[in-house]
């Protein structure tokens, strides 16, 4: 199966805007997770009530770097993404997130985000 990746990028749009619901309907059972401050297993339940605020960021940009399919069920892509967060702060970060296949379609089941450093002001 090969996997489309305008399919693909607005999943992962949606995992930037979308709410508790978005996050069930389309994170896998389970989800490992790597972030600056934490590392670790997440239930799909438990990532859900990550997303309580649908409007937590907004402003997205997505620099696709990189895509590729190691498997028939598998896609792994990676990005640069641009944002703002609710509060106008600016956000930068290399973000890689892996996807399988189930019988209802592409579910996330790896996310890492690297924060970038600001840029400085000249």
């Amino acid at each position: 199966m090969m996997a489309n990746k305008n399919e693909l990028l607005d999943l992962e749009k949606g995992f930037w805007t979308g709410d508790a619901a978005y996050f069930k309907a389309n994170a896998d059972t389970k989800c490992l997770v790597a972030f600056p401050q934490m590392a670790q297993t997440m239930s799909n339940a438990d990532l859900a009530e990550t997303a309580t605020d649908p409007n937590r960021w907004r402003d997205l940009d997505i620099d696709l770097k990189g895509i590729i399919e190691p498997g028939s069920d598998i896609v792994m892509l990676t990005y640069e993404a641009h944002a703002t967060r609710e509060n106008g702060e600016p956000y930068s970060a290399l973000v890689s997130t892996g996807y399988v296949h189930r019988v209802n379609g592409w579910k996330m089941m790896f996310h890492a985000q690297t924060p970038l450093e600001p840029a400085a002001k000249t």
